[in-house]
């Protein structure tokens, strides 16, 4: 475990991860860790972490996965597992070393389907929830190099074909279609909410339906409407209002019993 500043970077790996963290250290307080979409990165949070922090008076980290925003890139092409490798290797190293003590993983997109990985697939009693946001993303390649898309994403990744290219081969590549996390859905052991845009234009209800059928845990469902994919940046009050209030419930519950424990 080491001293977290406000900014910097965690060598987690051979890559170093860029990271800021809001509020108290996790051996102060719960801390939130928050994941990222599949073309995201610390920046494009803009001051959500900081008002999800000003909410909830919890820790909030947030850092950036290799090949995204100023963290190291990546080589390519990515493995078509790369979630599973994020959230089974990556991630429980991630937390060891902030010194991750109890709190809830919030994921965005592949964020989302990263924290649900990691919940089914290592029984980690310090994790007492996951939110997932829009847990479904999938973006044409033709849209990146012919729209202007990547200008915009220029300036928030240190290598930009490195963060794109990287994500959207393994999502193009055929043998991605049988790429399925329902199995790991089935072995969460803690409170789920789930928050889907009403206009997300690359998920469906579907989605949300495969977490109610496949969880044997509590499953939260938020609709908001006049959002699309990123309702934390299209919607963000009700957003936030809805994390907010399942962050305080389940934190809440066991922040008595955790004190006396301590």
């Amino acid at each position: 475990m080491i001293a977290l500043a406000p900014t910097g970077f965690l060598r987690i790996g051979v890559s170093d991860l860029e990271y800021r963290m809001i509020g108290p250290a996790p051996d102060e307080a719960p801390t939130i860790v928050i994941l990222h979409e599949g073309l995201g990165s610390v920046g494009q949070w803009g001051d959500f972490p900081e008002r999800l922090q000003a909410a909830t008076r919890a820790g909030v980290f947030v850092y950036s996965r290799a090949g995204y925003g100023g963290s190291t890139p990546v080589e390519l092409p990515r493995p078509l597992d790369y979630m599973h490798v994020e959230a089974l290797e990556i991630l429980p190293k991630l937390l060891d070393e902030i010194g991750f003590r109890r709190g809830l993983l919030l994921g965005h997109s592949d964020g989302a389907s990263i924290a649900a990985i990691y919940a089914g697939g290592i029984q980690d009693h310090r994790i007492r929830g996951v939110a997932m946001i829009a847990p479904h993303f999938v973006v044409i390649k033709q849209a990146y190099e012919t729209s202007g898309l990547r200008s915009k994403l220029e300036r928030w990744h240190r290598d930009v074909d490195n963060a794109f290219y990287g994500w959207n081969a393994a999502w193009l590549d055929p043998r991605f279609r049988d790429w399925d996390i329902s199995e790991h859905l089935a072995y969460i052991r803690v409170p789920v909410a789930i928050l889907q845009g009403a206009d997300d234009e690359y998920g469906t209800i579907r989605q949300v339906e495969i977490a109610q059928e496949e969880c044997y845990c509590p499953v939260d469902v938020t609709i908001i409407p006049g959002a699309g994919h990123s309702p934390h940046r299209e919607a963000p009050e009700a957003t936030l209002d809805a994390i907010s209030e399942f962050a305080g419930r389940i934190l809440h519950i066991h922040e008595g019993s955790q004190g006396r424990a301590a």
